[in-house]
């Protein structure tokens, strides 16, 4: 298993530093730069030329990589253009606020798929099954931002029952006003992970149930029940499970439109307002922190993967 993942992590290492050299590189090919941002039309060339020097825009490309990159290795990921505040320290602030939305939500929405999903399956083409998997589908067409606004006008304009911006009121902050708060951008999440959890797991059970080994198990008398609880969920929820790494990614940047929408204090809004104000650095640094989730997520559900399957850890350890 060491020797798998081991193996696993050689290859994210050098994907990671080809990523950074992409952002790096896409970012100073955008026709508006950091110096743009800086400085003015009045400014006369020895003061632009002096700002570049402070900023170290006045080096070769590869030495501002470098640069660059020894400062994420040290865990700095630079200053604001516009703020000048530290973006370590908004996004220290800011990635727990995320978190805090994100992670129930998918882990509610998740519970609730497999559930659904194992019900829908067991039961194919029954009108529970059509019921359930109807419902998915429409689900999974409705855009976030779309369910986000008509929450927002159902329970914040036309009935007046929860608030529909920020995180916790001016002045109160209590556990009732925040879960207050809470509510719209949570139930938004949940709506929006479910659909496609819920579709996994249902086409999952219904492979499962067509194998073989199940008609073995009825034709030696097996019940339904014993069958689907011994068998197939544990078939069906091991493939399920390594969804949940690659679910890593979506704790700091998976709510980034609802977050916005909702006015909540965390990356997402950072996000937004960093590309609309051109804020280079912001969007780098999240970019760069996006994709090392994802491929961390990836690593985590291959050896969650190898966990449930014997076979692909003794093949990878090859």
């Amino acid at each position: 298993m060491a020797k798998y993942i081991a193996r696993r992590l050689l290859i994210a290492i050098p994907l990671l530093l080809l990523i950074s050299i992409i952002v790096f590189l896409l970012m100073r090919a955008a026709p508006y730069d950091a110096i743009d941002a800086m400085t003015t039309p009045k400014m006369s060339e020895e003061t632009i030329a002096a700002i570049k020097a402070q900023y170290g825009y006045d080096q070769p490309v590869w030495v501002q990589y470098f640069a660059w990159l020894g400062g994420l290795l040290q865990g700095n990921f630079g200053y604001s253009i516009v703020t000048k505040s530290s973006i370590a320290e908004q996004l220290a602030v800011r990635i727990p606020n995320t978190i805090l939305l994100v992670l129930p939500s998918y882990l509610v929405a998740y519970v609730t798929a497999i559930v659904l999903g194992l019900v829908a399956g067991s039961h194919r083409g029954s009108r529970l099954d059509h019921v359930i998997d109807g419902i998915a589908s429409v689900l999974i067409a409705v855009p976030s931002f779309w369910l986000a606004m008509l929450l927002i006008f159902v329970f914040g304009y036309l009935l007046r029952a929860l608030p529909i911006v920020g995180m916790q009121t001016v002045g109160d902050g209590s556990f009732v006003d925040v879960l207050r708060h809470y509510i719209l951008p949570f139930v938004t999440l949940t709506i929006a992970f479910l659909p496609d959890n819920l579709r996994y797991v249902r086409s999952s059970t219904i492979t499962q149930i067509t194998q073989d080994y199940v008609m073995v198990q009825e034709a030696f008398g097996a019940k339904r029940a014993e069958i689907m609880f011994r068998h197939v969920c544990r078939n069906v929820l091991g493939p399920v499970l390594t969804r949940l790494g690659m679910a890593l990614p979506m704790l700091v940047t998976g709510a980034i439109i609802t977050e916005t929408i909702f006015s909540w204090p965390g990356v997402g809004p950072y996000f937004m307002t960093a590309i609309k104000g051109m804020d280079y650095p912001i969007v780098m640094a999240i970019l760069i922190l996006s994709s090392t989730l994802v491929i961390i997520g990836n690593l985590l559900a291959d050896v969650l993967n190898a966990l449930a399957d014997p076979r692909i850890r003794q093949g990878g350890a090859r």
